[in-house]
């Protein structure tokens, strides 16, 4: 493979954060006055690219700054025991470092919370590049962050790649002109999808 930008999607790509997502999102809930809701539920809906997340879990019609205060709040005091990389994963990483490379992360959480999360993890160091929900005008399912990585890197998107676990990620994959490929071993169940992290490795190392 020659060397290409390859752009990961964080919770349930690379880090196991399904618990802290939903227990941040019920701390928000319950700072707000909010009654708790089911962790399954909460995972089903975040994937759901028909939603609006912040009409569906805080009956806004928008984030906020209190919203986002809490929900980096719970995650700055818990991160260290709830949050684990996917198994294979940092191995991966290091193989496509190796390897020269560029790698990058366009996730739909906020800047805070997912240097927290990848300092914690010991991979932060690994990319070259972040784009976070509060960096651009629209998260994904929109290119924006697609398109921030790729003008902050200079890679063009025929020579970019990029890896997530749902129709979000697929959607702003699709609208920034870049190979995809849908993992599944995260929050989502898929019919075409990558199984395990050494089936990823074989196809793009």
């Amino acid at each position: 493979m020659s060397k290409k930008l390859i752009i990961f999607d964080m919770d349930g790509t690379l880090v196991n954060s399904s618990l802290t997502i939903a227990n941040a999102i019920n701390y928000v809930r319950e700072n707000l006055g909010f009654e708790s809701m089911d962790p399954i539920e909460i995972l089903r809906m975040v994937n759901d690219h028909t939603l609006n997340p912040a009409k569906t879990f805080y009956h806004a019609e928008s984030f906020d700054a209190d919203h986002e205060r809490w929900f980096s709040e719970y995650y700055t005091k818990n991160h260290a025991d709830e949050l684990v990389l996917y198994e294979g994963i940092y191995e991966l990483l290091d193989s496509l470092k190796n390897e020269g490379h560029a790698l990058a992360v366009a996730t739909n959480a906020y800047r805070g919370s997912t240097i927290e999360s990848l300092t914690h993890l010991n991979v932060y160091n690994h990319f070259d590049a972040i784009a976070c929900y509060d960096d651009v005008e629209k998260g994904k399912p929109y290119p924006d962050m697609l398109h921030k990585i790729l003008d902050e890197l200079d890679h063009s998107n025929e020579k970019s790649l990029f890896i997530g676990d749902g129709p979000r990620d697929e959607m702003a994959s699709k609208n920034a002109n870049i190979p995809y490929i849908m993992v599944d071993w995260g929050f989502t169940e898929h019919t075409n999808a990558v199984r395990t992290v050494d089936e990823l490795k074989s196809i793009i190392l």
